[in-house]
């Protein structure tokens, strides 16, 4: 068999979601177009104990074709042919994780679960469940997750420059929450090429040196640090409080209307 880098088996094995004799005979049927299993066994390396077994595993998945004579050959099939196949395993297996997930908050075992978070989250300092977070992708995760559960409204403040970035955010987001009936407000400078990609927004036209985005009264993110800063030097402020949030809210948009 052709020296093949340990990386490379190594990334075929990622892409594919084969074991690693698995790969070695596949790559080795592709390189022959159509062998024995014997001959495959020498090429590969495999052990010829493990080669039938391989070969089966590999038939059942879809990757190869076995020819049925004297003796047993096997063919290979397309690379572009296998890709479609796995993506739609791939793609059916998450369909099922979503579906089996969704049907967990019916259970006994979640509604325990959720019981004891809210007996539970009565007793903690707000200290706890504050935190500052560092680097713009990290901040970005947090607010789409933010966003992403939000109930009842969204609030986003920021300039001209914050809003190409909170775009990139939130503009796949947007057409979910239209339909959970979530109010998304937006503070930020007109712009009228990116407000068309933004449909289903409450836009407020105002110029502030505000950044932040709240979800549902309940928690905020707040950004301190400059536009000018490096994105991986940037710096957001994490917090959930009602009283805290709501306050937030109600003072700036007080201050938006004068």
């Amino acid at each position: 068999m052709m020296a093949l880098q340990k990386e490379f088996l190594g990334k075929l094995r990622s892409h594919f979601r084969l074991n690693i004799y698995e790969v070695k005979i596949w790559l080795a049927l592709l390189s022959k177009g159509v062998s024995s299993a014997s001959e495959l066994a020498e090429i590969s390396g495999v052990p010829r104990s493990r080669c039938y077994d391989i070969l089966d595993s590999l038939e059942k998945k879809g990757f190869i074709i076995m020819k049925i004579g004297k003796p047993i050959e096997y063919m290979a099939m397309k690379p572009e042919i296998i890709l479609d196949r796995v993506n739609q395993n791939i793609k059916e297996e998450a369909d099922k994780t979503i579906s089996s997930i969704e049907k967990v908050i019916e259970t006994d075992d979640f509604r325990e679960l959720d019981l004891l978070y809210k007996t539970g989250i009565k007793h903690v300092d707000i200290t706890k469940i504050s935190k500052s977070v560092v680097g713009a992708s990290i901040i970005n995760k947090q607010i789409k997750d933010m966003i992403s559960s939000a109930k009842s409204n969204v609030v986003i403040a920021t300039n001209v420059d914050g809003l190409y970035r909170k775009m990139r955010v939130i503009k796949n987001i947007i057409p979910t929450l239209r339909k959970r009936g979530v109010e998304v407000r937006l503070y930020a400078p007109y712009d009228r090429s990116l407000l068309k990609k933004l449909d289903g927004v409450k836009f407020m036209d105002c110029s502030t040196n505000a950044h932040f985005v709240s979800v549902d009264n309940k928690e905020i993110m707040f950004m301190v640090t400059p536009d000018s800063v490096v994105p991986e030097y940037e710096v957001g402020i994490w917090l959930k409080s009602d009283f805290f949030v709501n306050a937030v809210n109600i003072l700036f948009e007080q201050g938006v209307r004068r």
